[in-house]
């Protein structure tokens, strides 16, 4: 029985030192291969992910055009109204010159009507003009209707 005890532990250090060398040999063959596997799912996940950011990157730039885009819309939407608004306002100006000088042109008739046949007070202004002055040159119509020119010129 001690031999069969022998034989079964030689038998099965035997075992385990072949189990061993083939463990052994069959990690020295498959070490390789996964580095191999493992690089190559490293680089389809560095693929993967390239494409993401450059998918990223396109999309982001599609927005930004995008953007640009209706910005310049607004700017020509905002330059149209301020536009149509100055000719609104050119307008208003307008209709408003008009207006003024319709009352002027209304005052000034009335004042020419009411001067027409009003020579006492046309007179009175005058000469109340003349006392005004201050050393200016007057030319005073003669009877022929033409002034006597550089007749007592006033002394500095």
């Amino acid at each position: 029985m001690y031999q069969n005890r022998q034989a079964l532990a030689f038998g099965t250090l035997a075992f385990l030192v072949i189990a061993g060398f083939i463990a052994i040999a069959l990690a020295l063959w498959a070490w390789p291969k996964y580095n191999v596997y493992k690089m190559q799912l490293n680089g389809q996940a560095a693929l993967k992910e390239a494409e993401w950011s450059k998918q990223i990157l396109i999309e982001e730039a599609k927005a930004r055009e995008q953007a640009a885009l209706m910005q310049a819309k607004a700017r020509v939407t905002l330059a149209e109204a301020e536009g149509k608004a100055k000719i609104v306002q050119a307008k208003a100006e307008g209709a408003a010159d008009i207006e003024r000088a319709k009352a002027a042109a209304e005052a000034n008739r009335i004042i020419g009507e009411s001067l027409k046949h009003n020579e006492e007070y046309l007179r009175y202004i005058w000469i109340k003009g003349l006392q005004d002055g201050k050393g200016e040159r007057i030319y005073i119509p003669t009877e022929a209707g033409l002034p006597i020119l550089e007749a007592g010129k006033a002394r500095n």
